[in-house]
């Protein structure tokens, strides 16, 4: 039998070859390197921003912690701006990290987005729109947001303001026209933007959205109320918490609206409750604030980016 551990005294001492020294020299600088300091600052969570690529719930599709929304007043603020002003604001957000777009075919801005867009990365862009109604002709109307935008596809399109309880029943055409044009790949997603809790409640207990667009606030300021009516908020912003709870564990993209209250929180400190609590809340993977200046845009960033470094503000 051959021992393989014999310490015959015949043997020749081992000889370390320069390879073998070269391996075990680089390991123990390795080891060295991962110092227990060193190994915690790695463990240590990434630092969190306003601009980050955030995955959308399960729709495989990343947007940006933080959005561009277009729509103030249905668009008139932004349009107020001028076209060129509009794009050179648009195009100072994207700078800042901002790549979510939020349009929509009843806003003002509708058909600017082309413009504001145009020589931007088109890959690094995530647009969403929304269709109003129940057209004729739902492919139809949905590629004209392809064509009006100037693009190939719309990252999320959504079902407009919604606001009947059972919405869906009334809707399964639009919305088999949706899945057509997602099969197409003239859409990535398909969701709903909702004004009331009888229909907040119907798009969250339904399969088919994948994206939901959510008015949330502590202030609960033009949240989802009891009534079928999208102009008859709510008082209170539990109920809509406990929607967006059931989003998220069904896998659901969750993006919070009104953030800055509608028509917009007049005080510092109401916009920086707003902003903490949405930044809170794990169910709301990403916040759309429609801007009408570049210093609107610098503080919300900052408000954002403060509020997930957990540091209080100024």
């Amino acid at each position: 039998m051959h021992n393989h551990a014999s310490t015959n005294s015949t043997e020749r001492p081992s000889v370390t070859t320069r390879r073998e020294f070269l391996q075990r020299t680089t390991a123990l600088a390795g080891a060295a390197l991962l110092s227990p300091s060193l190994l915690a600052r790695a463990d240590a969570p990434a630092k969190r921003t306003a601009a980050d690529q955030v995955a959308l719930g399960n729709t495989g599709l990343k947007i940006s912690r933080l959005g561009f929304g277009a729509g103030t007043n249905s668009g008139n603020v932004q349009k107020a701006l001028g076209q060129e002003e509009f794009n050179r604001l648009v195009r100072y957000a994207y700078d800042r990290g901002i790549t979510y777009i939020d349009c929509a075919q009843s806003y003002a801005t509708f058909e600017w987005i082309a413009g504001a867009i145009k020589g931007l990365p088109r890959e690094k862009l995530f647009l969403q729109s929304k269709l109003p109604g129940q057209p004729q002709d739902v492919l139809k109307a949905i590629d004209r947001h392809r064509l009006v935008y100037n693009t190939d596809y719309i990252d999320s399109l959504l079902v407009h303001c919604m606001v009947k309880d059972g919405w869906t029943d009334q809707w399964k055409r639009v919305m088999d026209g949706f899945e057509a044009a997602k099969d197409k790949k003239w859409i990535r997603s398909k969701g709903v933007s909702c004004h009331s809790l009888p229909a907040l409640r119907t798009a969250t207990v339904s399969d088919w959205p994948e994206v939901h667009l959510v008015r949330v606030n502590p202030q609960a300021q033009a949240v989802d109320g009891l009534e079928e009516h999208y102009d008859r908020p709510g008082k209170d912003v539990s109920p809509v918490m406990e929607q967006l709870k059931a989003m998220h564990a069904k896998g659901r993209g969750v993006i919070g609206m009104k953030i800055v209250g509608g028509y917009g929180f007049r005080t510092p400190e109401d916009r920086e409750k707003s902003i903490r609590f949405a930044m809170s809340r794990p169910e709301i993977h990403s916040v759309v604030i429609g801007f009408k200046s570049t210093k609107e845009v610098d503080e919300a960033i900052e408000r954002i980016d403060r509020a997930l470094a957990g540091r209080d503000s100024t």
